[in-house]
């Protein structure tokens, strides 16, 4: 089960569950949300997707409404099998 790391006082509404399970997959070591932004356009509902891939792991970026967060995430999985679980893990 992987650690998530909780260090600023605000999150993109709804992401905090949605990475929580993400967490407990045992292929991921840890994740950690990072900067929150402003961002043209609108987004009406939560999406976390995958932006680049960094040494160790993945950078994602979750979008709500006008807000922007980027997420880095510590595994060894490739790009397509975490996008996979991405969506699996995704919040009803």
């Amino acid at each position: 089960m992987g650690r998530l790391v909780i260090t600023h006082s605000t999150y993109v509404e709804g992401l905090i569950p949605w990475l929580q399970a993400l967490a407990s997959d045992p292929e991921i070591k840890t994740i950690t949300p990072a900067v929150i932004s402003r961002v043209r356009g609108r987004s009406p509902e939560l999406q976390l997707r995958l932006s680049t891939a960094m040494r160790g792991g993945h950078k994602l970026v979750a979008r709500r409404g006008s807000s922007a967060q980027e997420v880095f995430i510590v595994t060894g999985l490739s790009r397509d099998e975490l996008s996979r679980r991405i969506a699996n893990s995704r919040p009803t």
